[in-house]
């Protein structure tokens, strides 16, 4: 929660007196629809104590004319945009981050701080970890355990969580968890064990709907001691891929005492790779580059293609694949990691895009869309070391599949724990739920973009609840109390209800921990890895194997970030074995 900056006048709220039907006569496009008594010329005036000002979302095309109902409506909370009254001109240019290599027992100075970005042709005020974009790329061998000396410089207050590290439950970084927040102008002290070789990453966990979508994330590579862990490469490329929400006055405003977006969390219109507008690389012909992926988007997944590339699939969050697959695209929700290894054996030029099947709820259609994330170029000048052989020989890693072996006893044990994912409204204007009771007819397993902006802005985390439910006990959320003990093995079946307020899908990460993703909707996982962060489509079930190591208080949760801020995550205990 963030300090409340001005009180909330009459408004800031949301209308309570929107004429009935307004919505749905212009949804049904019926005549004489009736019209908002807030509307205005131009748009909203609610503004907080620093005047910051609310505006109607921008909309994404093509979408039509925004529903008269709700043209004056605004969320139930003040806008925030960080130190608006600090001149952007007057702080430092954010730089590309470096690689900080670390070993056993050395300490980094990390600090959460304002930045100066300009992205395109555009300068903001953002946030940004020791003054870079992204934060500082940590890179250690793997055993090792580094100080991590942090020190908050930003108007909010924050933490640092290590995602997917299993590191000492008191440094996982979770305020009201593991830690206190720390307060602007504070420091805390993190010991960061490093059990697994892999790629991670880190970001805040307190608002994080805010202070990472400014720029506070960075990722984490641990290096395996043998030299052969992953086929050879000739280079290597760590793409952290993102998005922000930008209209004509700039960025768009986040909720201050809550978040807003949380129907469909916030996307953004400006794609990023890296923290830039586009990501551009120059090889040579026959290079083999291996490619790390990191999506710290709030809400987006991503579905990559690397047009005219070869690509194959070599690890996932915690560890590699049992056997390397050469794929076609790659899939990323939110806090999810691949590691990919990509061929370019042609010269030219290679384009990195998003394609997707957007959705048009208004006017009930599909429609493509594609966006280029990045342009890769091949110089007809050759490699001067050819991989091209090992890179068609598709390994098996007997190391991953000697270590899942351990547990294969316990893939067809009953069934632990289940929970189902769902929705509840609040205290959301009529028009927005009768709206939505006609949009249930059919949802796409995934939303790859916000198809209702006005509905999605005044939902917020006071008038939306987004729910874990332990369907066995009926408990819901922070009232879920599972107790394992560490050497445990659990088998946990999740299933995402389709019939629910908008469903969507939920990337579930659970903190501390390690599992496996034993099946989806009933059919067995053939090729597996170890796993932080899973998500659920729309309307699946999945059986997962925990592997309760690790002791400690832990929290698991949705990591669309708006989807946290509005309830849905639990804790659980791991007693020492």
């Amino acid at each position: 929660m963030i300090p409340r900056a001005a009180q909330s006048r009459p408004g800031v709220r949301i209308a309570r007196h929107l004429a009935a039907g307004a919505v749905l006569h212009a949804l049904l496009g019926l005549p004489g629809a009736p019209a908002s008594g807030l509307q205005h010329e131009g748009h909203v005036m609610a503004t907080d104590s620093m005047g910051v000002v609310w505006r109607m979302p921008p909309q994404p095309i093509p979408m039509p004319m925004m529903l008269p109902g709700l043209m004056g409506a605004i969320p139930g909370v003040t806008p925030f945009l960080p130190d608006p009254g600090r001149d952007p001109a007057m702080l430092p240019e954010a730089v590309f981050r470096e690689v900080v290599k670390m070993a056993d027992r050395d300490t980094l100075r990390l600090e959460a701080g304002f930045v100066r970005r300009t992205i395109g042709m555009r300068t903001f005020t953002m946030y940004g970890f020791n003054g870079q974009y992204p934060g500082p790329l940590i890179r250690v061998p793997q055993g090792a355990e580094i100080v991590v000396l942090f020190t908050n410089h930003i108007d909010l207050p924050t933490a640092v969580h290590w995602h997917g590290v299993r590191l000492e439950n008191r440094f996982d970084g979770v305020p009201g968890v593991t830690q206190d927040p720390v307060e602007p102008g504070e420091s805390f002290m993190y010991r960061v064990h490093f059990r697994d070789a892999g790629l991670y990453w880190y970001h805040p966990h307190h608002r994080e709907d805010i202070q990472q979508d400014l720029g506070l994330y960075g990722n984490m590579l641990v290096d395996a001691p043998a030299p052969d862990y992953y086929g050879p490469a000739n280079g290597e490329d760590f793409l952290m891929l993102d998005d922000l929400l930008v209209d004509e006055a700039g960025l768009f405003p986040w909720g201050r005492e809550a978040a807003i977006q949380t129907l469909m969390g916030r996307f953004g219109n400006q794609l990023l790779v890296n923290g830039e507008s586009r990501w551009e690389t120059t090889v040579r012909r026959g290079e083999v580059r291996r490619l790390y992926l990191t999506n710290v988007a709030n809400t987006r997944t991503f579905n990559l293609v690397l047009e005219g590339a070869d690509l194959k699939l070599v690890g996932a969050d915690v560890s590699k694949f049992e056997r390397e697959t050469f794929v076609s695209n790659v899939v990323l929700a939110p806090a999810q990691r691949y590691i990919v290894d990509a061929r370019f054996g042609e010269p030219g030029t290679y384009a990195l895009l998003n394609p997707i099947q957007a959705i048009d709820h208004f006017n009930g259609r599909f429609y493509p869309h594609t966006d280029t994330l990045g342009l890769v170029t091949v110089l007809d000048e050759p490699v001067t070391e050819d991989h091209g052989a090992a890179f068609s020989t598709l390994r098996e890693h007997a190391d991953v599949i000697e270590d899942i072996d351990r547990y294969r006893a316990e893939f067809g044990r009953p069934v632990d724990h289940e929970l189902e994912l769902t929705a509840r409204v609040g205290d959301l204007p009529s028009d927005i739920v009768a709206v939505m009771a006609l949009d249930t007819l059919y949802f796409p397993p995934v939303e790859w973009t916000d198809a209702m902006p006005m509905m999605n802005y005044l939902s917020t985390s006071e008038n939306l609840t987004w729910v874990m439910r332990d369907t066995r006990t009926g408990k819901e959320n922070r009232d879920i109390d599972w107790r394992f003990t560490a050497g445990e093995v659990l088998k946990i079946r999740i299933h995402n209800q389709r019939r629910s307020f908008h469903p969507m899908q939920h990337p579930i990460h659970i903190h501390g921990q390690r599992f496996l993703v034993l099946s989806r909707d009933g059919v067995a996982s053939d090729n597996l890895a170890w796993k932080d962060t899973t998500v659920i489509p729309v309307g699946s079930t999945f059986d997962i194997l925990l592997e309760a190591s690790n002791s400690g208080r832990w929290m698991a949760h949705c990591h669309i970030a708006e989807h946290l801020e509005a309830g849905m995550s639990m804790v659980f205990t791991v007693a020492p074995g």
